[in-house]
Parts: structure tokens; C-alpha cells; sequence
């Protein structure tokens, strides 16, 4: 068997970059790997622009004399020059009237019944003033190619009139899941059958990566659907990924069928929960079976599969054991042979960060993958103590 790092290393050298492109709606461009430099080509703000409701005023025409108004600025107008020894009411986003300079908020200033407005303060040049470019001037590099858009990200693209990004082309995935005692949420169990957990936390996983999914449901324990299954994911994707059926019993089916069908190159790693994970190739798609039980096939994923997508996907590779918390747990009966993942969570004790376990550490415990807030990693036969630092990886990025 592998190890987890000779694994993780043996994956991310065989996961290729997408090279096809396209431009996407900014709605649609979410999660997706930019290509090209994004480049503003105005100024955000277009022009100086009030920062709050009050009044805009010449810094020069202040004498603590109450101040006529001359006009009224809302947001999308445009204003007339301030007349001389006039204050003009403006409203947040508004442009500032040609010769004004100064802002004064409205909670500092007081409308007299004549009209006119007295201030209860000066006021200094570009007081609550947004300066046309301050956010972003024309010419300016806003986004590096090869990142991975974000919310914000698709919004600073929309505020300098951008309606599309050129993208790699979304990561086609293909899922299934075998076993035939699963059934689906909603419907009735019946003796023996589980629901389908694994396609519930599988699927919405690679939505978050940016993949556009391909879910083939359940598929029955028999090699001929499953090589069916195999054959008609790898016309359709870049990537195949199954819950189930990698280990050796009578009815898992999922090794043969890779087997029968292309090749399968990398099978049982060192860890746990999750030794059954495959990897191998149907024509031109990558396979990657994870294990059934739910925990392991979480963990896997998390540890193994997703970095393997992102390379794929052309993101940047996010999963690591980067961090080290102090242990508040005791784990006295590690696996001789094997790397330990176990669930856990950040809690604030003793003025820091210590590292809480989740009781029941079983790969069938999806309760504890659903509590945790990340993973420790433990090598072969490591005990924990109180206090001991521990390697920590998220499970958001």
C-alpha cells in the first residue's frame, strides 16, 4: 500500500490542467479559473462622488453664516456648478457639483425656517469626498490570471462594466453510486436498504469546486451495469468518481469493471478511514473510486480526490495539514500501519486554540464529518496526549 504522501504526490503528477477556455456569464463564472488578466479599462468611482447625505459646499464660502440652497443632487444626476456662496443638498453616490469640495454630513448641519442651512462645524478640501479612479483607475490590473473566482471577485468585474470573464472550461464530473441497498431521501426504507448519504455531501462538494456535475444515480451491484455505467460516464466527462464497490467482496464490482474496461493503476492506500481508493483511466477520463462507507469516502475526498480536482480544474491546490493546534484529547490506541484522520474542531480554552475530537471516530459515522471543522492527521502507531501539537487542515478553504 501507499502512503498518503506518496499517493497525494502519485495523483496531482497525473492530473492535468484543463486547456479548453470560454468565456462565462459573470452569474456563471463562479468557482471558475480565470485565464486571462483582468484589466479595468474606467475609473471606479467614474467621478469624485459624495460619501454620505448632507451637503456639498466650497470650503472658501464658510464663515459660519447659514448658507442658501442652491440645488439638489441625487445619486444618478447631474449637477450644475455650485453657485457662489450656496451649499447644494447631495446624496450618497451623487457626483459632486463643479466647484464644491467639501462634503459636510447631514447630522452636523441644521435647515433654518428661512431656507437656509447652518453647520456646526468647518469643514476641510475633500471632506466625505470619494475621489473619481480611488477604488480603481483605468489601466489597472485587478485580477491575476489563474485565479479562482470569488464572490467578490464577480462583482469588482461587474463594477467596471465587464459582463463576461474568459475561464477554463468547467470540470466535467461524472458520478455514481453502487449498491443495491441504497435507496434515495424520500422514499421508504425497506429491510436492509440505507439512503444514499454519499451522493448528498459528493455532489455539493463539486458544485463548490466549480465542476459541472454529471450524477448517473445508483447503479446495481452487477459488473455488467457497472461497466455500462463506466462506459457511458467516460463519453460524457473529464473525470468519473464512484462511492463504493472498490474493496474485494463477491459484490463489489467497481475494480473489475475499471479493470474490464480501461486500466486501473493505483488501488489501497495506507490511511485511515479510506484504504479502497482507486484511481485508473477509461479512454480519456480519470477514474477515482472512494470508498463507500461514508466517513472514508469524505476523508478521502477531502484528503485526496478534491487537491487532484483542482489541479485538474486548473485552481490553485488548497488542502494541507498547514496548521498545528494543541490537543485537548487523549488517542491511545493508534493503527500500527496506517495514517489516522481524525474529525475534529477549533475551541477557544486557556487563553488559545485547542483541538476537541469528535467521540465516535467510526468510518460510519458521518455525524462526526458534519460536527468537525477539520482534520488531524496522526502517522502510523502515533498516540496523542493532552497538549501535543497536531497537524490541522480545514475543511473549508
Amino acid at each position: 500500500m501507499l502512503t498518503f504522501d506518496q499517493a497525494r504526490d502519485w495523483l496531482l503528477q497525473r492530473a492535468q490542467p484543463l486547456a479548453a477556455t470560454e468565456r462565462a456569464p459573470l452569474l456563471a463564472a463562479l468557482g471558475r479559473t480565470l485565464t486571462e488578466p483582468l484589466t479595468a479599462a474606467v475609473d471606479v468611482p467614474p467621478r469624485d462622488n459624495s460619501a454620505m447625505d448632507g451637503y456639498a459646499v466650497a470650503v472658501s464660502s464658510l464663515g459660519g453664516e447659514p448658507l442658501p440652497l442652491s440645488q439638489r443632487v441625487p445619486a444618478g444626476s447631474v449637477p450644475q456648478p455650485l453657485a457662489a456662496g450656496s451649499a447644494a443638498r447631495i446624496f450618497t453616490g451623487a457626483p459632486i457639483p463643479p466647484g464644491a469640495d467639501a462634503v459636510i454630513m447631514q447630522e452636523l448641519a441644521e435647515m433654518l425656517p428661512d431656507g437656509r442651512v447652518r453647520f456646526a462645524q468647518a469643514a476641510h478640501p475633500g471632506q466625505c469626498i470619494r475621489r473619481a479612479g480611488e477604488d480603481i483607475s483605468a489601466g489597472q490590473q485587478i485580477l491575476a490570471a489563474g485565479r479562482r473566482l470569488t464572490p467578490a471577485d464577480i462583482g469588482l468585474a461587474a463594477s467596471i462594466g465587464v459582463d463576461s470573464l474568459p475561464v477554463r472550461r468547467a470540470l466535467r464530473v461524472a458520478v455514481f453510486f453502487t449498491g443495491d441497498e441504497l435507496v434515495e431521501p424520500g422514499q421508504a426504507l425497506a429491510e436492509g436498504q440505507i439512503y444514499n448519504s454519499n451522493r448528498y455531501w459528493l455532489v455539493p462538494a463539486l458544485m463548490a469546486l466549480g465542476c459541472e456535475v454529471i450524477d448517473l444515480g445508483i447503479v446495481r451491484d452487477s459488473l455488467a451495469a457497472t461497466r455500462e455505467a463506466l462506459r457511458d460516464a467516460a463519453d460524457c466527462a473529464d473525470v468519473i468518481i464512484t462511492c463504493g464497490g472498490v474493496s474485494v467482496g463477491e459484490e463489489d464490482h467497481v475494480k473489475a469493471a475499471v479493470e474490464a474496461e480501461g486500466e486501473l493503476t493505483l488501488w489501497k492506500i495506507a490511511i485511515k478511514p479510506g484504504k479502497p481508493l482507486a484511481y485508473g483511466r477509461i479512454g480519456q477520463a480519470d477514474f477515482i473510486g472512494l470508498p463507500g462507507n461514508p466517513v472514508s469516502g469524505f476523508v478521502t475526498y477531502q484528503t485526496l480526490a478534491r487537491p487532484f480536482l483542482q489541479k485538474r480544474a486548473g485552481q490553485p491546490v488548497t488542502a494541507g495539514f498547514d496548521e498545528r493546534y494543541p490537543a485537548a484529547f487523549a488517542w491511545e490506541r493508534p493503527d500500527a500501519r496506517r495514517e489516522e484522520f481524525l474529525r475534529v474542531r477549533r475551541e477557544m480554552a486557556d487563553g488559545g486554540w485547542r483541538l476537541r475530537l469528535y467521540p465516535q471516530q467510526g468510518s460510519g459515522v458521518l455525524m462526526s464529518c458534519a460536527w468537525a471543522e477539520g482534520l488531524v492527521r496522526l502517522a502510523p502507531g502515533q498516540s496523542v496526549r493532552p497538549g501535543d501539537a497536531l497537524p490541522f487542515m480545514p475543511l473549508a478553504d
